[in-house]
């Protein structure tokens, strides 16, 4: 058996197309075109390279975009002044950070001065507290790149287990939280699971990921999850993307696992590009928002 490959670029341009209509028509009734502002501080070669995407992506959807280069050696107090301006920016309707921060900064301080209702990463306190309560103002981008893979793909997760492989702030917690809701903006059966968060700590951690029906890798280490902790027919996602010396690999052992699972997300090509697309469709709703 190999698993069917679940085309996340694919997904993704299915999703740009609508919400290119979506910002068009929103624009003509309100004569407001969104915009977001990225800040890049200092030249992660990554970091870089997504942020480009990130620009390329406004451009084909019709969202405005800004970028803002500051120097790896840029103070606190600077970096916080830029987000205060952009905070009160009318023009401005998305502001997005570019992690990781320099070693002199404190990223919750940063991202927490980031007004809620322009926190396109959903990344504030109230937001994230607005997800677990499943009321969201905005979902978090790669977590709902995740479920949109699924809905799109039909399949379901009403019903199953899903095991979460991450306790990040950015992934793991929030998507966990996201599929165990009663419900979502995708309807009842793209919620509703059974989820289990595996993390470092886990004890006899490949029994637990061998009882997913759907098992979502994010934890940061190149082909973590084997073969053998796999359920065969499993959907696997795989969050994760490291440089390594073969090129960039996910979080999954691809080639071995792909004959186990019963799809599968590659990497790259896979969660990535549905990140990106998640982050538009956020700045698309603060621009409505702001302008309510």
């Amino acid at each position: 058996m190999t698993a069917r490959l679940l085309d996340g670029k694919a997904i993704a341009s299915e999703i740009r197309e609508e919400l290119a209509k979506d910002v068009a028509a929103f624009t003509q009734c309100s004569g407001v075109t969104p915009c977001l502002a990225a800040i890049l501080v200092g030249d992660d070669p990554a970091s870089d390279v997504y942020v480009r995407n990130k620009r390329r992506a406004c451009e084909k959807t019709g969202v405005d975009s800004q970028l803002h280069r500051l120097p790896v050696e840029t103070k606190e107090d600077e970096l916080l002044a830029l987000i205060g301006a952009l905070n009160t920016a009318a023009s401005v309707h998305g502001i997005l950070v570019q992690l990781p921060l320099p070693k002199q900064i404190d990223e919750t301080r940063v991202l927490d001065a980031v007004h809620a209702l322009k926190d396109v990463d959903s990344f504030h306190p109230e937001n994230v507290g607005l997800v677990s309560q499943g009321r969201p103002r905005f979902l978090p981008c790669t977590p709902h790149g995740c479920m949109q893979i699924l809905h799109r793909s039909g399949i379901e997760a009403s019903g199953k287990h899903a095991v979460v492989v991450g306790r990040s702030e950015i992934v793991g917690k929030p998507l966990a939280s996201m599929l165990v809701q009663r419900n979502s903006h995708l309807g009842p059966t793209a919620a509703n699971a059974t989820v289990t968060v595996c993390h470092s700590r886990t004890a006899n951690l490949a029994e637990i990921t061998r009882q997913a029906d759907i098992l979502v890798a994010a934890i940061g280490q190149a082909k973590f999850i084997t073969a053998d902790m796999v359920k065969p027919g499993a959907t696997v996602i795989d969050v994760g993307i490291n440089r390594t010396e073969e090129g960039l690999v996910g979080d999954v052992d691809f080639d071995a696992v792909k004959k186990i699972a019963g799809t599968i997300t590659p990497v790259p090509g896979g969660v990535g590009p549905l990140t990106i697309a998640m982050l538009l469709a956020n700045t698309l709703t603060a621009a409505k928002l702001q302008n309510a």
